[in-house]
């Protein structure tokens, strides 16, 4: 019967024991002393012991009442401890944060200084980042928030879009002069492409709409933009990246765009962390701070 023991009934019973009254307990808790009453009643019939002597005038803890108020006395000030602490948790904007991020500049250069910007902000936060380009799960993996482009597909978890990036499609003019312009997406099956995870290039026309796909082999394959970047202004070949990763390498025309008449879609960056509905204060005021950081800088 112990197992049945209800964490309510012990609670009563300890504040009964200490203030020694079952109307002032009653008046405590906010329900009746009718209720208290029961509270025991069932707790000494669960445990099979009387744990207090009643009588018109006079309550008395028996020898195994003691014994039990003492030990639960402890035990429950270590629970309202741990209550406290788990609301606080959710309540103030300290403790630590695990990020998962894509990495090259997005990464390493933006998400790193607007969660360095997010410590000055709160010094009580600290922040894990990882930028290991596996998907991650979140919960087998204990991260609390993943950066991401592409859709999410999961709908266990909630995705928060960022920004919409911008891809384009570059090379060097060292490399498109001495390999020559291709004119269509399919061209590119004819020349040098440095490709990260995907290598599939889709591309939209801009006056009749008409969507390719072509399947480009990497010459070289890394998932790190800062990687492709620099090959392609080594003249290595023909980069897909987002165009926020070299923007001054395209202000200085050492990296140009391919296709004048061939876009490729935007992809979403996004926040995605779990469904809580008690997430950390933390956790939701640095969604809401990268939310900010990226309107504000990005858009």
């Amino acid at each position: 019967m112990l197992n049945q023991v209800n964490l309510g009934d012990i609670r009563s019973f300890v504040l009964i024991a200490k203030l020694g009254n079952f109307t002032k307990a009653a008046d405590v808790l906010n329900v009746s002393r009718s209720h208290v009453s029961r509270q025991i009643s069932q707790l000494e019939a669960q445990m099979g012991v009387t744990l207090l002597i009643r009588t018109t005038r006079t309550l008395k803890l028996t020898e195994a009442g003691q014994g039990l108020y003492r030990k639960c006395e402890q035990a429950m000030q270590g629970i309202d401890e741990a209550l406290l602490s788990a609301v606080d948790d959710v309540e103030s904007i300290r403790g630590n944060i695990k990020i998962n991020s894509v990495g090259g500049y997005l990464g390493e250069e933006i998400v790193a200084q607007i969660a360095s910007d997010f410590m000055q902000l709160y010094p009580d936060v600290t922040i894990d980042l990882d930028f290991s380009s596996h998907r991650v799960d979140l919960i087998e993996e204990d991260f609390d928030i993943a950066l991401r482009m592409g859709k999410l597909e999961d709908a266990g978890f909630v995705a928060r879009k960022l920004l919409d990036i911008q891809m384009s499609t570059l090379a060097s003019p060292s490399y498109l002069k001495q390999s020559g312009i291709p004119l269509h997406p399919k061209d590119l099956l004819k020349h040098r492409c440095l490709t990260g995870s995907v290598n599939r290039w889709s591309f939209t026309h801009s006056k009749s709409e008409q969507e390719v796909e072509v399947a480009v082999k990497g010459q070289l394959r890394c998932k790190n933009g800062r990687v492709l970047v620099k090959g392609a202004l080594n003249g290595n070949g023909i980069i897909r990246v987002p165009t926020l990763y070299c923007q001054p390498e395209m202000e200085k025309g050492e990296l140009v765009e391919v296709f004048d008449d061939w876009g490729i879609p935007s992809v979403e960056f996004s926040a995605i962390y779990s469904r809580d509905t008690y997430q950390p204060k933390r956790l939701k005021a640095f969604i809401d701070f990268l939310k900010s950081a990226f309107e504000g800088d990005c858009s």
